[in-house]
């Protein structure tokens, strides 16, 4: 298992693989972690996805990009967050999240445009073209990875949605119709309550009704990855790995 850390485009990552010596991956795994992680949150799930589906070792490369905003004026040392969110929101006096669905959120395009550098520098690396490139993320690091994979000049090879949520509603919507081929893994806890599992039917539903493929993992848990949820996310990636 190898881990080095990088800098792709604007972000700073985590790159793991555990490929064969002078092997090239085959695929490229992006996952952003969410608002107030520590920039290397999401990287023991390397290690986790290879036990679960050993070709992933073989064939796949890890990136865990650090998103670009700090949280240490929060209170929050080695938080970061991709962009910041309404005190309302943060002190709990502000949970319509239906509302909250139909806006652009502050920062976001700024966010866009990191992520967006590092999948083209990632891409340049491996020279992996974007098709070979799965993108996502948990919670506020998968809403940004959704609004990268919508945008990209080629549709990425997969979109993974961990415990997310629907934002930019209009645009999201507008974009999905382009995105037929893209296929989506999206699980949510049902008792969710960061961002409520209602929230994220409808993102489901969104793009669904796009005609994206979506394999839906709703879980009797709260706002985390849980063990089932990672077994049937492995699989996902797996046959990534296949398709071409």
């Amino acid at each position: 298992m190898r881990r080095v850390a990088t800098k792709l485009g604007e972000l700073d990552c985590q790159v793991v693989d555990a490929l064969p010596p002078g092997a090239e991956p085959e695929l490229a795994i992006v996952l952003c972690h969410g608002y107030g992680a520590p920039a290397t949150d999401l990287v023991p799930l390397a290690t986790e996805l290879m036990m679960l589906r050993q070709e992933l070792a073989r064939r796949a490369r890890f990136v865990f990009p650090a998103a670009p905003l700090s949280l240490m004026e929060l209170g929050m040392p080695s938080g970061r967050a991709w962009f910041h969110l309404p005190m309302e929101l943060l002190m709990g006096r502000q949970r319509d999240w239906e509302t909250y669905a139909q806006a652009v959120p502050e920062g976001l395009v700024a966010a866009r445009r990191a992520v967006m550098s590092a999948v083209s520098a990632l891409s340049a690396a491996t020279k992996l073209p974007y098709g070979r490139i799965v993108l996502g993320g948990f919670s506020q690091g998968s809403m940004v990875t959704t609004d990268v994979a919508l945008r990209l000049e080629e549709s990425p090879a997969g979109l993974c949605i961990l415990s997310g949520t629907l934002i930019a509603r209009e645009e999201w919507k507008a974009r999905a119709s382009s995105r037929q081929s893209l296929p989506v893994f999206q699980g949510h806890g049902r008792y969710d309550d960061i961002l409520p599992f209602q929230a994220a039917e409808r993102l489901h539903e969104l793009l669904k009704e796009a005609g994206l493929p979506v394999e839906f993992v709703p879980f009797d848990g709260p706002h985390t990855i849980a063990p089932e949820e990672l077994e049937k996310l492995a699989a996902f990636l797996a046959s990534r790995l296949e398709a071409r």
